[in-house]
């Protein structure tokens, strides 16, 4: 039996002391249970009405009439609620000059206690949560806040959870958002455990049951990790956590994902963002628990973050100089798909070549718990690299390497590095990823060079072709080494799609490529990820979409594979997915691009649009603009950009811009343009500003088309203000109802390939 005191939990058991028989008011004190720096806590008996109780004698109030006040608030309002999921009051006294509190005596163990023990399985977390959050609903109903949920104020009894010590709050009306914030605790203690308090509280907001919740999500994720999501090595380090920095993604499974997006819901930072009642929260933990297992040997794991910084180059080199990214990008593509390892991409790293200044800022910025470095120095034929691995956390080095190699063995170097970050993170690696991590190594220390020397061209769309061409040389060099071949498909299809030149033609050899290159490693995310993307361009969304949902459930960490469900879920009309995808792919790397923003550009939720990540030619941004009636914003949004060098993207600009000039003619004649662009969805944009500008006959024929070549997304052909000219067509009318038609099936073959346990979405439209 234990029982908590200020915040600790003290087990009642045969080595427990006892103290003499003594007498508080009627009751009779049978041992001590807890001592803590508020006061004692007593196991007593009530002798008038023959129970067991739990006295709390309070330290430093007697002589306070404040605190007396405070006290007796607290009192009243917890004496108020009569639920099994709060620990009932039963009286507030005075003996001896020191008041007290005498309540229920609980039977179990707190929540503390417990995870000490380490995480809980699935089932017994969703459970007391599911507790947890019968309590906030009672306190709302009496229109109190808890704001002070942490493990140790929690209580594991046989009967289920009794939330308990609650500072409360009241409000005037009941209402959610109506409510006024009173600390009801002695003077000098903060508001709420650190740990566990919602922003709001660290900022003095106003606080209502949605800070409740912040504080259940924390409690979760702790009960499924035995860590709590923010941490620190001061109460201003962990402040700085709550306020700017998101927990690591959790992995294990269907039922994991689900609770995964649960506890970051609860945990988002506006409230407004979070769950808005207790009731949603809850039916979505019942919910994640039908998507898999919940039994004892069920667990959830915390990813690990990592990102490799570019190498600072000691003495510039023209013929090395390139490694400073390239050695980095490859290291980083070897350990991208590891289940527990989320690696951030070579784009986010590159920004910080150069000087690091600040480690521990970076490591904030991009949200990652280690952080690998180093310095790259050319001596005659020799390259010697010294590495550090560091912990983000306290910018403790785990370790630090050097090694001396020829130039023409770098691959060498590249595994030897994957190696160690694998082996000093213990990270668990199955079979599949144990071969994964071995399987592309270059015939030819050449072809190698060539291949980091591509990578390194390919950042700049002004290189494509020059990128292309040593890609070409690379497997011209070894035609076995599949990351080569991935290279060649990924330019054809990013010069064919985005440039605009013999577009058939390379999207076919970029079809050819990425299949080679995944006949050679069917492992290769690069490869999968750069062929899903190119399906969907050629029509076949449906088939990219299985494909993607059976690699994430062996790749539950790559955010580029549900970067590319967003993708594929929209063509298919399937927006919960997709929106779940885009979600998912930003949990795990935060700065990721996604298509997310045309998911919500089709729901209607433009400003939603506004909150993406900006893009590098800001049509779809402005695009919202215009939808919410801010067109003179449009112009400002386009001043940095050259029309000529935005290829196809420049032209749905000039066009844009001529529409919110006036210049119909001049608006039309650029859409007319790009009538022939062979992605789906892009025709969909140019046949609704036809439609909007009355040239309903000539987009029609685009609109079907569309839907025959792979964009069947029927949110978007029911929901689309500009396309409400057609809506008395029948030719439009039959668009739709084949839209409607391709979706259904869409929707079966997500199913059957158990998108909804991959997602954790129970409703994928």
């Amino acid at each position: 039996m234990t029982a908590i005191a200020n915040g600790s939990s003290v087990a009642l058991d045969s080595d427990t002391p006892t103290i003499m028989r003594r007498s508080i008011a009627h009751y009779t004190v049978t041992g001590t249970l807890g001592e803590g720096g508020m006061g004692v806590v007593y196991a007593a008996h009530d002798e008038r009405l023959g129970r067991a109780v739990a006295i709390k004698m309070i330290k430093g109030a007697s002589n306070d009439s404040s605190a007396r006040e405070r006290l007796s608030r607290e009192a009243r309002s917890a004496a108020s609620v009569n639920h099994p999921a709060i620990c009932q009051l039963y009286e507030i006294g005075e003996h001896d000059g020191e008041l007290f509190l005498a309540m229920e005596l609980l039977q179990g163990e707190s929540l503390a206690t417990r995870l000490a023990r380490g995480a809980m399985p699935l089932g017994e977390a969703v459970a007391a949560t599911l507790g947890i959050l019968h309590g906030i609903e009672a306190l709302q109903r009496h229109g109190l806040v808890h704001r002070d949920l942490k493990p140790s104020n929690i209580f594991l009894t046989p009967h289920g959870v009794k939330l308990l010590d609650f500072g409360l709050a009241i409000t005037a009306d009941g209402g959610l958002g109506d409510i006024t914030a009173v600390r009801v605790t002695l003077p000098g203690s903060v508001v709420g455990t650190p740990q566990y308090a919602a922003p709001e509280q660290l900022q003095a907001g106003q606080v209502d049951t949605r800070t409740d919740i912040f504080a259940a999500g924390a409690v979760l994720y702790e009960m499924l990790t035995g860590k709590p999501p923010f941490s620190g090595s001061s109460a201003l380090e962990i402040f700085h956590a709550i306020l700017y920095d998101q927990p690591p993604v959790l992995t294990g499974g269907p039922a994991v994902a689900a609770l995964d997006r649960i506890v970051h819901r609860a945990l988002t930072k506006q409230a407004q963002d979070r769950y808005q009642t207790v009731d949603a929260m809850a039916q979505d933990l019942r919910a994640a628990l039908a998507l898999g297992d919940s039994g004892s040997g069920t667990s959830a794991r915390a990813l690990t973050r990592l990102i490799v910084l570019p190498f600072r180059v000691l003495r510039p080199d023209p013929e090395t100089d390139f490694l400073a990214f390239s050695l980095a990008d490859a290291i980083t593509s070897s350990l991208s798909g590891l289940q527990s390892l989320v690696v951030r991409s070579s784009v986010a790293a590159g920004k910080f070549a150069g000087e690091v200044t600040d480690l521990k800022a970076i490591a904030t910025e991009t949200e990652v718990d280690v952080v690998l470095l180093g310095t790259l120095l050319r001596a005659g034929s020799q390259i010697r690299v010294t590495t550090q691995l560091v912990d983000a956390s306290g910018a403790a080095v785990l370790w630090s390497h050097t090694a001396q190699v020829p130039v023409g063995d770098l691959f060498s170097l590249q595994d030897e590095l994957a190696s160690r970050i694998v082996e000093s993170l213990s990270l668990p690696l199955t079979a599949r990823e144990r071969k994964m991590l071995k399987q592309d190594v270059p015939s030819s220390a050449v072809a190698y060079e060539l291949y980091l020397r591509a990578n390194e061209l390919s950042r700049d769309t002004n290189q494509w072709s020059a990128a292309l061409a040593l890609y070409e040389r690379c497997i011209g060099e070894d035609p076995h080494y599949a990351p080569g071949w991935a290279g060649v498909g990924r330019m054809h299809r990013m010069i064919g799609k985005y440039i605009g030149t013999e577009t058939v033609a390379r999207l076919s050899r970029a079809e050819q490529a990425l299949q080679r290159a995944l006949e050679l490693n069917p492992d290769l995310s690069l490869a999968e990820n750069a062929l899903a993307h190119l399906n969907v361009d050629l029509g076949r969304a449906e088939e990219a979409m299985v494909r993607l949902i059976r690699r994430a459930r062996d790749r539950p960490a790559d955010p580029d594979l549900y970067a590319g469900l967003t993708h594929a879920c929209r063509y298919c009309g399937l927006m919960s997915a997709s929106i779940a995808a885009t979600e998912q792919a930003r949990r795990l790397d935060p700065r990721i691009r996604t298509s997310g923003a045309h998911t919500h550009f089709m729901l209607g939720d433009y400003e939603r649009v506004l909150d993406f990540q900006a893009e590098p030619v800001p049509y779809l941004r402005s695009l919202a603009l215009v939808m919410l009636g801010r067109s003179d914003e449009v112009r400002d949004s386009f001043a940095a950009t050259d029309l000529a060098a935005a290829g196809r993207l420049g032209i749905f600009i000039a066009a844009l811009l001529a529409m919110v000039e006036g210049r119909s003619e001049a608006t039309l004649g650029h859409l007319r343009e790009l009538k022939d662009i062979p992605d789906p969805e892009g025709r969909y944009y140019v046949a609704r500003g036809m439609v909007v500008l009355g040239q309903g006959d000539e987009a029609l024929p685009l609109l079907a088309g569309a839907v025959e070549d792979g964009f069947f997304c029927l949110t978007a052909f029911t929901r689309d203000p500009w396309l409400d000219p057609l809506r008395g067509s029948a030719d439009f009318a039959a668009v739709v109802r084949r839209a409607e038609s391709r979706h259904r099936q869409a929707m079966i073959s997500f199913l059957n390939a158990e998108g909804d346990r991959v997602l954790g979405v129970s409703h994928p439209v």
